[in-house]
């Protein structure tokens, strides 16, 4: 039995996908974990703590994001975010202005500059924790990351952009204690907590973000299951015109696309 069987088989009955988890374990120590870090994967996995928080690595888009208990894990389904910037927006050769509203890990903005490789970009967020983690996967130093609030008065200072982009917290307050474990207990709140409907970023960001907008500028938001009607009515009432929304690999309708 290959040490890759040996972990798999103690995680049995602890993990849905067992054997799944301990290939990534061990690839990440290149074959070579010791007792010890093998032991405390055992006890981690246990608790409900996700592969991606114990190795501190999390695949996204074309590449390996560092990931930490300050930021949420990235997700297959925010890559439609990607696609979708790249069909509305095709030339790839361009310097774009991009702004990513909550960046957390980064794995949004950093994933267009490796498509748009002229990519002038920001990314904001209110976590000191979260921007030392997306500084820590720009190891180029292609995107200036800041602290900020995109519910201060002060937000509009940013200039304008051709793309803004965000995946905020949409959870409603009460549904997240129903969540996995490996999200309630190890994602952070705060890149949870989306207000008593889930809807607080998007109401105050079909606001307020037309101060970073220029005449062709356009904004992607990751919505949750469902929230398609309301995300649209609120950006309607603000004056924004509904662009085209895209479906993830679910099928579920995952984010919504406006401009000015």
């Amino acid at each position: 039995m290959s040490l890759i069987e040996k972990i798999a088989e103690q995680l049995k009955g602890i993990s849905d996908t067992p054997l799944l988890d301990a290939r990534f374990f061990c690839a990440y120590y290149q074959n070579k974990p010791s007792e010890a870090k093998i032991a405390d994967f055992i006890q981690r996995r246990s608790a409900g703590e996700p592969v991606s928080k114990i190795i501190h690595q999390k695949g996204f888009w074309k590449r390996d994001f560092y990931v930490s208990k300050f930021v949420l894990d990235p997700r297959p389904d925010s890559e439609t975010l990607i696609e979708a910037v790249k069909e509305c927006f095709p030339d790839v050769t361009k310097a774009y202005r991009a702004l990513d509203i909550g960046t957390g890990s980064g794995c949004l903005i950093l994933s267009l500059c490796d498509e748009y490789r002229q990519l002038q970009g920001i990314g904001i967020d209110v976590s000191t924790e979260a921007l030392a983690v997306a500084r820590q996967n720009d190891a180029e130093n292609k995107i200036v990351f800041k602290e900020k609030n995109f519910y201060t008065d002060d937000f509009g200072d940013l200039g304008q952009f051709d793309i803004l982009i965000s995946n905020p917290p949409y959870i409603p307050t009460a549904d997240i204690e129903k969540l996995e474990k490996s999200v309630r207990l190890f994602d952070p709140f705060i890149a949870l907590d989306g207000g008593k409907d889930g809807l607080n970023a998007y109401r105050r960001l079909s606001h307020i973000l037309k101060k970073c907008c220029h005449s062709k500028s356009m904004v992607f938001f990751e919505i949750g299951q469902g929230q398609a009607e309301a995300v649209c009515s609120m950006m309607h009432n603000e004056n924004w015109r509904f662009v085209k929304s895209y479906r993830d690999l679910g099928g579920i309708t995952r984010v919504l696309v406006f401009s000015v």
